[in-house]
Protein backbone atom coordinates (compact mmCIF):
# COMPACT_ATOMS: atom_id res chain seq x y z
CA UNK A 1 0.00 0.00 0.00
CA UNK A 2 3.27 2.13 0.56
CA UNK A 3 4.49 1.85 -2.34
CA UNK A 4 1.20 2.20 -4.10
CA UNK A 5 0.75 5.44 -2.07
CA UNK A 6 4.19 6.58 -2.84
CA UNK A 7 3.68 5.87 -7.05
CA UNK A 8 0.07 7.54 -6.94
CA UNK A 9 1.40 10.89 -4.93
CA UNK A 10 4.41 10.92 -7.48
CA UNK A 11 4.27 14.52 -8.67
CA UNK A 12 4.16 14.88 -12.43
CA UNK A 13 5.73 17.51 -14.66
CA UNK A 14 3.55 20.50 -15.04
CA UNK A 15 2.83 22.20 -18.79
CA UNK A 16 5.69 24.73 -17.76
CA UNK A 17 8.74 21.98 -17.65
CA UNK A 18 7.32 19.94 -20.51
CA UNK A 19 7.37 23.29 -22.59
CA UNK A 20 10.85 24.14 -21.15
CA UNK A 21 12.23 20.58 -21.99
CA UNK A 22 10.93 20.67 -25.61
CA UNK A 23 12.23 24.69 -25.66
CA UNK A 24 15.95 23.13 -24.77
CA UNK A 25 15.38 20.04 -26.62
CA UNK A 26 14.98 22.43 -29.69
CA UNK A 27 17.26 24.69 -29.02
CA UNK A 28 20.31 21.65 -28.60
CA UNK A 29 18.85 20.49 -32.35
CA UNK A 30 18.98 24.30 -33.63
CA UNK A 31 23.19 24.96 -32.09
CA UNK A 32 23.83 21.15 -33.56
CA UNK A 33 22.40 21.64 -37.01
CA UNK A 34 24.42 25.22 -36.81
CA UNK A 35 27.65 23.39 -35.75
CA UNK A 36 27.20 20.73 -38.52
CA UNK A 37 26.82 24.20 -41.10
CA UNK A 38 29.85 25.27 -39.46
CA UNK A 39 31.34 22.33 -40.18
CA UNK A 40 30.57 21.82 -43.35
CA UNK A 41 32.01 25.37 -44.45
CA UNK A 42 34.98 24.67 -42.77
CA UNK A 43 35.47 21.94 -44.71
CA UNK A 44 34.64 23.51 -48.41
CA UNK A 45 37.47 26.19 -47.50
CA UNK A 46 39.75 23.22 -46.10
CA UNK A 47 38.93 20.90 -49.42
CA UNK A 48 39.43 24.49 -51.75
CA UNK A 49 42.33 25.18 -50.29
CA UNK A 50 44.29 22.29 -50.31
CA UNK A 51 43.54 21.41 -53.67
CA UNK A 52 44.78 24.73 -55.15
CA UNK A 53 47.64 24.08 -52.88
CA UNK A 54 48.20 20.26 -54.21
CA UNK A 55 48.15 21.67 -57.60
CA UNK A 56 50.36 24.04 -56.65
CA UNK A 57 53.18 22.45 -55.32
CA UNK A 58 52.73 18.86 -57.20
CA UNK A 59 51.74 16.58 -54.38
CA UNK A 60 47.92 16.22 -55.86
CA UNK A 61 46.91 12.83 -55.75
CA UNK A 62 46.17 12.51 -59.46
CA UNK A 63 45.94 8.93 -59.57
CA UNK A 64 43.15 8.79 -57.37
CA UNK A 65 41.50 11.90 -59.13
CA UNK A 66 41.23 9.74 -62.06
CA UNK A 67 40.27 6.71 -60.68
CA UNK A 68 37.05 8.64 -58.64
CA UNK A 69 36.09 10.58 -61.86
CA UNK A 70 35.97 7.27 -63.78
CA UNK A 71 34.03 5.39 -60.77
CA UNK A 72 31.43 8.21 -61.07
CA UNK A 73 31.29 8.62 -64.75
CA UNK A 74 30.24 4.98 -64.60
CA UNK A 75 27.65 5.04 -62.11
CA UNK A 76 25.73 7.87 -63.03
CA UNK A 77 26.03 8.36 -66.65
CA UNK A 78 23.24 5.81 -67.57
CA UNK A 79 20.91 6.66 -64.67
CA UNK A 80 21.21 10.09 -66.27
CA UNK A 81 20.12 9.56 -69.46
CA UNK A 82 17.38 7.90 -68.11
CA UNK A 83 16.50 10.60 -65.74
CA UNK A 84 16.62 13.19 -68.42
CA UNK A 85 14.77 12.15 -71.55
CA UNK A 86 11.76 11.37 -69.92
CA UNK A 87 11.78 14.55 -68.13
CA UNK A 88 12.05 16.38 -71.20
CA UNK A 89 9.22 14.49 -72.64
CA UNK A 90 6.94 15.01 -70.11
CA UNK A 91 7.81 18.97 -69.29
CA UNK A 92 7.36 19.88 -73.24
CA UNK A 93 4.38 17.40 -73.50
CA UNK A 94 2.25 19.02 -70.39
CA UNK A 95 3.82 22.78 -71.05
CA UNK A 96 3.00 22.70 -74.78
CA UNK A 97 -0.18 21.16 -74.36
CA UNK A 98 -1.55 24.53 -72.62
CA UNK A 99 0.41 26.53 -74.61
CA UNK A 100 -1.38 24.96 -78.17
CA UNK A 101 -4.36 26.02 -76.14
CA UNK A 102 -4.11 29.78 -75.40
CA UNK A 103 -2.72 29.97 -79.07
CA UNK A 104 1.21 30.01 -77.97
CA UNK A 105 2.53 27.15 -79.10
CA UNK A 106 5.66 28.80 -80.72
CA UNK A 107 6.66 29.47 -77.44
CA UNK A 108 7.91 25.70 -76.35
CA UNK A 109 11.21 25.94 -77.37
CA UNK A 110 11.55 28.92 -74.72
CA UNK A 111 10.19 27.27 -72.14
CA UNK A 112 12.60 24.01 -73.39
CA UNK A 113 15.38 26.42 -72.88
CA UNK A 114 14.82 27.99 -69.76
CA UNK A 115 13.21 25.42 -67.69
CA UNK A 116 15.33 22.22 -68.85
CA UNK A 117 19.15 24.38 -69.32
CA UNK A 118 18.54 26.72 -66.40
CA UNK A 119 16.76 24.30 -64.22
CA UNK A 120 16.38 20.82 -64.94
CA UNK A 121 19.93 20.01 -65.75
CA UNK A 122 21.61 21.01 -62.81
CA UNK A 123 19.12 19.47 -60.28
CA UNK A 124 19.67 16.35 -62.13
CA UNK A 125 22.78 16.47 -62.30
CA UNK A 126 23.11 17.29 -58.32
CA UNK A 127 20.67 14.23 -57.40
CA UNK A 128 22.15 12.10 -59.22
CA UNK A 129 25.23 13.25 -57.83
CA UNK A 130 24.24 12.61 -54.44
CA UNK A 131 22.06 9.39 -54.72
CA UNK A 132 25.05 7.24 -56.68
CA UNK A 133 29.03 8.91 -56.56
CA UNK A 134 27.78 10.64 -53.21
CA UNK A 135 26.71 7.85 -51.14
CA UNK A 136 30.01 5.80 -52.33
CA UNK A 137 32.42 8.66 -51.11
CA UNK A 138 30.75 9.07 -48.33
CA UNK A 139 30.36 4.73 -47.48
CA UNK A 140 33.88 4.71 -48.44
CA UNK A 141 35.35 7.15 -46.09
CA UNK A 142 33.09 6.26 -43.54
CA UNK A 143 34.82 2.39 -44.08
CA UNK A 144 37.81 4.31 -43.16
CA UNK A 145 37.16 6.20 -40.69
CA UNK A 146 35.82 2.70 -39.04
CA UNK A 147 39.34 1.07 -39.85
CA UNK A 148 40.93 4.35 -38.14
CA UNK A 149 42.97 4.96 -40.82
CA UNK A 150 41.74 8.57 -40.92
CA UNK A 151 43.20 8.92 -37.56
CA UNK A 152 46.22 6.61 -38.56
CA UNK A 153 46.75 9.23 -41.66
CA UNK A 154 46.75 12.43 -38.84
CA UNK A 155 49.10 10.54 -36.58
CA UNK A 156 51.45 9.82 -39.82
CA UNK A 157 51.42 13.81 -40.77
CA UNK A 158 49.14 13.07 -43.39
CA UNK A 159 46.58 15.65 -44.20
CA UNK A 160 43.51 13.23 -45.18
CA UNK A 161 41.29 16.35 -46.82
CA UNK A 162 44.27 16.81 -49.09
CA UNK A 163 44.50 13.35 -49.63
CA UNK A 164 41.05 11.70 -49.64
CA UNK A 165 38.89 14.55 -50.28
CA UNK A 166 40.76 17.37 -52.28
CA UNK A 167 40.11 14.59 -55.19
CA UNK A 168 36.64 13.06 -54.82
CA UNK A 169 35.93 16.95 -54.56
CA UNK A 170 37.51 17.84 -57.86
CA UNK A 171 36.62 14.48 -59.69
CA UNK A 172 32.87 14.84 -58.56
CA UNK A 173 33.25 19.08 -59.83
CA UNK A 174 34.57 17.87 -63.15
CA UNK A 175 31.56 15.05 -63.75
CA UNK A 176 28.74 17.27 -62.25
CA UNK A 177 30.30 19.73 -65.11
CA UNK A 178 30.22 17.12 -68.42
CA UNK A 179 26.72 15.55 -66.84
CA UNK A 180 25.37 19.01 -66.72
CA UNK A 181 25.74 19.28 -70.35
CA UNK A 182 24.85 15.62 -71.31
CA UNK A 183 21.53 16.01 -69.17
CA UNK A 184 20.93 19.54 -70.96
CA UNK A 185 21.50 18.11 -74.49
CA UNK A 186 19.12 15.05 -73.86
CA UNK A 187 16.67 16.96 -73.00
CA UNK A 188 16.60 19.41 -75.29
CA UNK A 189 16.43 16.79 -77.97
CA UNK A 190 13.87 15.27 -76.08
CA UNK A 191 11.72 18.16 -76.15
CA UNK A 192 12.13 18.61 -79.92
CA UNK A 193 11.03 15.22 -80.62
CA UNK A 194 8.02 15.63 -78.30
CA UNK A 195 7.20 19.50 -79.74
CA UNK A 196 7.36 17.99 -83.42
CA UNK A 197 6.26 14.53 -83.48
CA UNK A 198 3.87 14.17 -80.88
CA UNK A 199 2.41 17.82 -80.68
CA UNK A 200 2.63 18.26 -84.40
CA UNK A 201 4.54 21.76 -83.63
CA UNK A 202 6.29 23.80 -86.38
CA UNK A 203 9.67 22.65 -86.05
CA UNK A 204 10.79 26.47 -87.44
CA UNK A 205 8.83 27.79 -84.45
CA UNK A 206 10.31 25.71 -81.60
CA UNK A 207 14.23 26.17 -83.17
CA UNK A 208 13.29 30.25 -83.31
CA UNK A 209 11.74 30.80 -79.87
CA UNK A 210 14.71 28.28 -78.63
CA UNK A 211 17.16 30.72 -80.12
CA UNK A 212 15.18 34.45 -79.45
CA UNK A 213 15.11 33.51 -75.58
CA UNK A 214 17.54 30.98 -75.00
CA UNK A 215 21.25 33.38 -73.98
CA UNK A 216 24.43 32.40 -73.40
CA UNK A 217 24.09 33.45 -69.69
CA UNK A 218 21.65 30.54 -69.12
CA UNK A 219 24.81 28.03 -69.93
CA UNK A 220 26.95 29.81 -67.97
CA UNK A 221 24.04 29.89 -65.12
CA UNK A 222 23.84 26.51 -65.70
CA UNK A 223 27.14 25.16 -65.72
CA UNK A 224 27.76 27.20 -62.56
CA UNK A 225 25.05 25.50 -60.20
CA UNK A 226 26.53 22.40 -61.58
CA UNK A 227 30.06 23.20 -60.04
CA UNK A 228 28.13 24.58 -56.64
CA UNK A 229 26.22 21.33 -56.16
CA UNK A 230 29.13 18.95 -57.30
CA UNK A 231 31.16 20.66 -54.77
CA UNK A 232 28.35 20.66 -52.03
CA UNK A 233 27.91 16.82 -53.01
CA UNK A 234 31.11 16.04 -52.17
CA UNK A 235 31.56 17.89 -48.72
CA UNK A 236 28.54 16.89 -47.59
CA UNK A 237 29.36 12.98 -48.41
CA UNK A 238 33.07 13.63 -47.72
CA UNK A 239 31.84 15.45 -44.02
CA UNK A 240 29.70 12.51 -42.71
CA UNK A 241 31.62 9.83 -43.99
CA UNK A 242 34.92 11.17 -41.96
CA UNK A 243 32.44 11.83 -39.20
CA UNK A 244 30.31 8.60 -39.11
CA UNK A 245 29.66 6.14 -36.44
CA UNK A 246 32.22 3.16 -35.73
CA UNK A 247 30.26 0.37 -37.39
CA UNK A 248 27.69 -0.60 -39.88
CA UNK A 249 24.74 1.15 -38.80
CA UNK A 250 27.43 4.17 -38.34
CA UNK A 251 27.94 4.26 -41.93
CA UNK A 252 24.47 3.76 -42.96
CA UNK A 253 23.27 6.43 -41.08
CA UNK A 254 25.85 8.80 -42.29
CA UNK A 255 25.14 7.79 -46.18
CA UNK A 256 21.53 8.54 -45.60
CA UNK A 257 21.87 11.76 -44.21
CA UNK A 258 24.79 12.92 -46.37
CA UNK A 259 21.98 12.31 -49.11
CA UNK A 260 19.10 14.01 -47.33
CA UNK A 261 21.22 17.10 -46.34
CA UNK A 262 22.76 17.18 -50.05
CA UNK A 263 18.98 17.24 -51.45
CA UNK A 264 17.62 19.77 -48.75
CA UNK A 265 20.41 22.16 -49.22
CA UNK A 266 20.73 22.12 -53.19
CA UNK A 267 17.41 23.63 -53.63
CA UNK A 268 17.93 26.59 -51.25
CA UNK A 269 21.15 26.86 -53.32
CA UNK A 270 19.29 26.89 -56.50
CA UNK A 271 16.58 29.43 -55.26
CA UNK A 272 19.61 31.73 -54.40
CA UNK A 273 22.09 31.38 -57.49
CA UNK A 274 18.62 31.97 -59.82
CA UNK A 275 17.37 34.98 -58.02
CA UNK A 276 21.05 36.19 -58.39
CA UNK A 277 21.38 36.09 -62.00
CA UNK A 278 17.63 37.01 -62.43
CA UNK A 279 18.96 40.69 -60.71
CA UNK A 280 22.14 40.57 -62.81
CA UNK A 281 21.00 39.34 -65.99
CA UNK A 282 17.33 39.80 -66.76
CA UNK A 283 15.41 37.62 -69.25
CA UNK A 284 14.60 38.71 -72.36
CA UNK A 285 10.67 39.46 -73.30
CA UNK A 286 9.43 40.25 -76.20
Amino acid sequence: MASRGGLLGSAQPTASELALDAFQTGGRKVVSALGMIGDLAAMVLDALWSTGSAIAHRRFSWTEFFEQTWFLISVCVLPTLLLSIPFGLVFVIEVGSLAQQIGASTLIGAVDAIGVVQQAAPVITAILLSGAGGSAICSDLGARNMRDEISAMWVMAVDPIERLVAPRLLATVVVAVLLNGIVAFAGIMSGYFAAVYILHSSAGGFLESFSTFGQVTDVVQSTLKAALFGILAATVASHQGMNAKKGPAGVGEAVNRSVVITGVTLFVLNVLVTQIFIVIVPPKVL
